[in-house]
């Protein structure tokens, strides 16, 4: 059989720690492969209730516009161009918004050129410290109770062992002294006469 690369549209995490790289994850799958396509890539930002701000654009070439990223933004994406993601370096809290990934295919057909486009939002909040995972707290939680239980077991194991040996080397003693022991006698009955 003919094998094709599959490409899977995955959502972007949306919380970042400030001081760190977030990469803001765009994936658009190619619909017709087996076409050759020219790809145009925009990336938007904009802040709860601002308007829209073309940060960073892939035409061919890529190019970083002129805005509070301006030195940060890095391309992170594949040479197929289904994924065409950025990063946004040292993320701040100022960086906190909506970003707007918009992806343009021309496909080349003989007789005619169509369009697909696609769109991709991400929400992105951005923190100064990393919160706990509910999961990884449980997951915590059932560890330590996990050890707490195998050493309580070990305990209760070793004593188990230690009397169950003491029994057995008790045992043995018993055998050992009734089995050395000689019946005593009356010195008379011992005594042999001595002849002169």
């Amino acid at each position: 059989g003919i094998c094709s690369p599959v490409c899977v549209e995955v959502p972007s995490e949306t919380e970042a720690v400030q001081g760190t790289h977030m990469k803001l994850l765009c994936i658009s799958c190619m619909k017709r492969e087996e076409v050759s396509a020219s790809t145009v890539v925009e990336w938007f930002y904009k802040t709860e209730g601002g308007k829209d701000e073309l940060i960073y654009e892939y035409r061919k070439v890529h190019h970083e516009f002129p805005s509070r990223f301006s030195g940060r933004l890095q391309w992170n994406g594949s040479k197929d161009l289904q994924d065409v993601s950025i990063t946004v370096l040292n993320v701040t809290l100022n960086d906190s918004g909506i970003y707007t990934c918009n992806v343009t295919r021309e496909f080349d057909f003989e007789i005619h050129r169509p369009l697909f486009t696609s769109s991709r939002l991400i929400h992105l909040t951005v923190v100064e410290e990393a919160g706990e995972d509910f999961t990884s707290v449980i997951s915590e939680i059932m560890m330590y109770i996990l050890l707490v239980f195998l050493t309580l077991w070990l305990l209760i194991e070793m004593v188990y062992c230690y009397r169950k040996v003491s029994k057995a080397e008790e045992t043995v003693q018993e055998n050992a002294t009734d089995y050395l022991a000689i019946p005593s006698e009356n010195k008379e009955n011992c005594a042999v006469p001595v002849e002169e």
